[in-house]
């Protein structure tokens, strides 16, 4: 049998699979696609088998259909929370005015963005290293991105006039950052992962000053645990929100929203 060439697919599969890697052959056809040299593909197969997220790897996310740039040191956008994308527009279909608030790389400012076509789309992250990257996937949109926490960050003008207010919240507690997978704890934001004792903290500051921001009929939507489900809920109910939980087990997908009636 011929021995295999170090850059064939065969081998490329080989490598991830070695390295762990559950999905490996969508994984090398991904990036056999994205090389451009036999070089560059030699080293995205070291970096991703040395454990580095495939999306920082190959410089995107799949997300509600779109193809997101991330950057290293960027959270990467889940899959699971195209349901929070769906359900937004669901429940504010004739939106106009979008803040995507903890941002990141603006993947559901974006994703919101393109399906609702002209709206005013704004984003906010206390990283500036996120600003910078959801400039770029906003850009498409003429939607702006502002370094800040949280309301801080945003126009003043936007008080009172936010259709869907999105705030994909840091919602793991403090002491399970560490026991989170390899990915996501030593490649992504401790700011993006760690939600204080009990995970809520954020989502908290976000749900008392969102009232200020929504218009008559907004929604603020954010993502959460099964386990926090509860809790989150009266949160956005003791701010004032008309308040329900979405579920969709087969992505378990946990979806708070609250309308400002």
């Amino acid at each position: 049998m011929p021995s295999l060439s170090p850059l064939s697919p065969s081998a490329v599969v080989s490598a991830l699979r070695a390295a762990g890697c559950v999905f490996a052959e969508d994984e090398a056809e991904l990036l056999l696609a994205a090389a451009r040299t036999p070089e560059e593909l030699s080293v995205m197969v070291d970096r991703r088998a040395a454990g580095l997220p495939l999306e920082l790897v190959l410089g995107w996310a799949e997300f509600h259909g779109l193809r997101i740039a991330v950057d290293e040191g960027v959270f990467v956008p889940r899959r699971r929370t195209e349901f929070l994308v769906d359900q937004a527009l669901a429940q504010a279909p004739g939106a106009r005015v979008v803040v995507d608030l903890c941002c990141g790389s603006g993947a559901l400012g974006a994703a919101l963005a393109a399906a609702l076509g002209a709206v005013e789309v704004h984003a906010a992250d206390i990283d500036p290293t996120a600003v910078r990257c959801a400039r770029r996937n906003l850009a498409p949109y003429d939607g702006r991105a502002h370094v800040g926490d949280l309301f801080d960050a945003l126009p003043t003008g936007l008080r009172g006039r936010v259709g869907i207010l999105t705030a994909n919240v840091p919602y793991v507690p403090s002491a399970e950052v560490a026991f989170l997978p390899a990915e996501a704890r030593d490649h992504e934001p401790q700011t993006a992962l760690d939600g204080g004792a009990d995970g809520l903290d954020v989502l908290r500051r976000v749900a008392a000053g969102a009232p200020q921001w929504l218009a008559p009929g907004g929604c603020l939507l954010t993502e959460t645990s099964e386990r926090q489900a509860q809790a989150a809920v009266e949160a956005f109910t003791r701010a004032g929100l008309t308040t329900r939980l979405a579920v969709a087990e087969e992505a378990y997908a946990h979806v708070v929203i609250g309308v400002q009636e």
